[in-house]
């Protein structure tokens, strides 16, 4: 027997129809490409994605048909998500920082139909354009621009699009297993694979990181997204901040600290969300400005671990919660969000900081387990030790990449995450390091991530990344690539003796290598594969 309940298909337009009835007044702020700050809100969001919509309908595109940006966090790249996911059609967000033959490769394996660009990424735009046969329009996310007029003569304008076109769409009643959005894996290894996500996983995806238990959002929260959008379609925030109805504050291509430290103050941002290399900027730059970011109550760190001594930081010095969360492009990305429980309520302060160094636990529509390295399959006790390979499945998880005609499953339906971690009866996760990260010296396992925590919890280390170097008799050994805080005078003898009573003797690193910078991806997760491409012999010679 069915119920009698109505159903209404779970689609991304239903998002932008309810911020613009209910919370149509709510602010979205966005710092421009060129510096300059639009303040716009929930409603004139609606009506330009609307009138988008039916400008991508007056190009000849139809439902399904893929729609492109390479753009940065602001208004223009808002109202582009929802007009080309609201309409039916596939929003694919592009890693600028890939490789250029990588660009190519996915516009062309997506079948990109049309490309939405920001003016930073122009010369990026002409470099590729002759090899995208594929794309039949490009469309620049700005007013008239002699100089992208003159790059690519047959160019639109975004602006100009807007202005030529009606409010008056109505959102199609597509299904709701209908693809809405396509991510690519940051192609380490490889050609970069396609995730196509579905509206209805989407939507219960927003759900989910909604929740108090999650990343806790309302409509009383000032959010200020700065992983990129075309990062995990930022961790899916604007499709949340809408569903809540909260302010957004989108920071443009402006991501180094001070710039962060003024968006904070200025408008008075209460949660804020991106990767340690972020923050680490961030910090940096408050501390130099004087300001301690009174109104930021919760940040969020994925992307890779965050160092404890971050964390302690932002608390101690800045009466501010850092939430830990863990997810990858696979998983849409949200698997765990680190929020405490009723029983921890009763434990020490230093008792309830070793729980926030986790990765948190999964909500509800996930399930997390961890196996045998040797049998996939074979699940491994829950008890905070043992560790395993991480698998996830439920609503919201990868089934099979773009194009590929095999499962990208376990024989059992789990998805193989590639990390290595352990969990707790209660599910709380931690990662000891990607699988391809460890560092295996004379048999025994050594976790890079650990490696790193110390080396970042030392005050005169700004950044560290630790790599596996090979070795004559040990076949690995660890090696420390750290740039140092500014002014700071440490050697590699006091930075290896910092580690003495923090690891087993035989985990102490046997090099520090002091560089000005550390490659990062383009998602900010450091490089570690050009780091062992560079350093991986030091220890031969």
């Amino acid at each position: 027997m069915l119920g009698n309940m109505m159903f209404q298909p779970l689609l991304i337009s239903s998002l932008i129809e309810h911020a613009a009835r209910y919370h149509g007044d709510t602010p979205v702020i966005s710092k421009n490409t060129d510096g300059t700050i639009t303040k716009t809100d929930w409603t004139h969001i609606s009506e330009n994605a609307k009138r988008l919509a039916n400008a991508l309908r007056g190009l000849g595109l139809n439902s399904a048909d893929r729609v492109a940006t390479i753009a940065w966090n602001n208004h223009r790249h808002l109202e582009a998500w929802y007009a080309i996911s609201g309409s039916g059609m596939v929003c694919h967000t592009i890693n600028p920082r890939l490789f250029p033959e990588q660009l190519i490769f996915i516009i062309n394996d997506a079948q990109d139909r049309v490309v939405l660009f920001d003016k930073t990424f122009l010369p990026l735009i002409k470099g590729v354009k002759a090899h995208t046969p594929n794309v039949e329009h490009f469309i620049y996310l700005g007013a008239f621009d002699q100089d992208v007029a003159d790059a690519i003569p047959e160019v639109k304008f975004y602006d100009a699009l807007i202005a030529e076109n009606s409010a008056d769409f109505d959102w199609p009643e597509i299904d709701e297993l209908s693809a809405s959005s396509l991510c690519y894996t940051s192609g380490t290894t490889g050609n970069p694979k396609g995730a196509l996500y579905t509206h209805r996983s989407t939507i219960l995806h927003t759900y989910a990181i909604s929740l108090p238990d999650s990343l806790n959002l309302s409509s009383r929260d000032i959010m200020l997204p700065v992983v990129p959008m075309f990062h995990v379609n930022a961790w899916g925030t604007p499709y949340a901040a809408a569903m809540v109805g909260a302010t957004m504050v989108l920071p443009g291509p402006g991501l180094d600290g001070a710039s962060l430290v003024q968006l904070i103050d200025e408008f008075k941002v209460t949660v804020a969300l991106g990767v340690p290399t972020i923050w680490q900027g961030l910090l940096t730059a408050a501390k130099q400005a004087g300001s301690k970011l009174d109104s930021l109550k919760r940040n969020i760190v994925g992307g890779s671990a965050c160092p404890p001594a971050m964390m302690a930081t932002f608390k101690n010095d800045y009466d501010c919660e850092t939430i830990h969360a863990w997810g990858m492009t696979e998983t849409s990305p949200l698997g765990s969000s680190n929020q405490l429980k009723a029983k921890h309520a009763t434990l020490s302060e230093q008792d309830r900081f070793k729980v926030r160094l986790s990765q948190g636990r999964p909500p509800f529509g996930v399930n997390l387990r961890i196996t045998d390295q040797e049998n996939g399959t074979h699940e491994l006790e829950r008890d905070g030790h043992t560790t395993g390979n991480l698998q996830i499945k439920g609503h919201w998880i990868i089934n099979q990449y773009l194009g590929k005609s095999s499962s990208a499953l376990t024989s059992d339906g789990w998805f193989d995450t590639g990390d290595i971690a352990s969990l707790d009866q209660d599910g709380y996760l931690t990662l000891s390091d990607r699988s391809k990260d460890l560092i295996k010296s004379g048999g025994e396992w050594i976790s890079s991530v650990e490696l790193e925590n110390i080396a970042m919890g030392h005050p005169q280390i700004a950044m560290a990344a630790a790599i596996a170097a090979h070795h004559p008799k040990w076949d690995e050994r660890p090696v420390i690539i750290a740039i140092k805080a500014p002014d700071s005078e440490i050697t590699e003898q006091a930075l290896l003796d910092y580690f003495a009573d923090k690891v087993a003797k035989w985990q102490i690193p046997d090099k520090v290598i002091f560089v000005d910078s550390i490659p990062l991806t383009g998602t900010g997760k450091m490089l570690k594969r050009d780091l062992r491409e560079q350093f991986g012999n030091v220890l031969l010679s």
